[in-house]
């Protein structure tokens, strides 16, 4: 009947899954606690640039508050 499929289907949707959100923890740790930028064009490149830059610590990902800004 059609409901055999549903296991197959759930394992195949569960393996799937795993990746994606196994890749967003992994950027969440290895960021700092924020997930990973993409720049996908050219004025999000500029952006983190820019946030690499104010940071003082070459990393985007480290960004200090506007009161620590000199």
């Amino acid at each position: 009947m059609w409901y055999e499929i549903l296991p197959g289907f759930a394992v195949m949707t569960i393996c799937l899954i795993i990746p994606g959100v196994a890749t967003t923890y992994i950027h969440r740790f290895t960021n700092g606690g924020k997930e990973k930028r993409i720049a996908r064009h050219p004025w999000q490149w500029y952006l983190m640039q820019r946030d690499k830059r104010v940071s003082g610590t070459g990393n985007y990902h480290e960004s200090k508050g506007l009161e620590n800004i000199n």
